[in-house]
């Protein structure tokens, strides 16, 4: 399954956008729980082309500069939306070299041990931080048919994660 086109359209769904604009968000909204970078978004969008779920306008900027600005199709929505409704088995448990590490950490040192746990702890704070910055611009939750109702509870999941992490580093 190509996932990743299906996170594109719903991008697109929301807002067209050029394909450095979908980068960003990547980098920013999907980034506590998909990635994708420009080498992997530009050839998705040529195929997206391909199929007819998305279209594509050019902007000019300044004298020279042009934008392709994408834009989802009434059959990209129809394709989105299936693929929305789909109900999906659970995954399984993502690996984490991090854990496979301290399973078998009874063969380091203490000192070692403590180092490597610290400075765990130090990046999942860090992560924590970051989201915790981010969730500040919701007093509240948002309305459930509302593009923020989906971020938020993603960005809360993201945030237990990180809570019960510490936890357990």
């Amino acid at each position: 399954m190509r996932t990743l086109k299906y996170a594109i359209l719903g991008l697109l769904n929301r807002k067209p956008m050029t394909g450095y604009d979908l980068s960003k968000e990547f980098n920013y909204q999907l980034v506590n729980f998909w990635s994708a970078n420009h080498s992997q978004i530009y050839p998705e969008l040529k195929r997206l082309l391909d199929e007819k779920l998305v279209v594509y306008n050019i902007e000019i900027s300044g004298d020279v500069l042009q934008k392709k600005v994408y834009t989802i199709t009434e059959k990209g929505k129809k394709e989105f939306i299936k693929w929305l409704n789909k109900d999906e088995p659970m995954e399984p448990t993502p690996k984490n070299v991090f854990r496979l590490r301290m399973y078998f950490c009874n063969n380091l040192d203490s000192d070692t041990r403590i180092r490597l746990l610290e400075h765990q702890l130090a990046q999942h704070e860090e992560r924590l931080a970051f989201l915790l910055t981010h969730m500040q611009r919701y007093s509240s939750v948002p309305p459930l048919d509302s593009d923020d109702f989906g971020d938020y509870l993603v960005l809360d999941g993201a945030i237990m994660r990180e809570k019960t992490t510490m936890v357990l580093v």
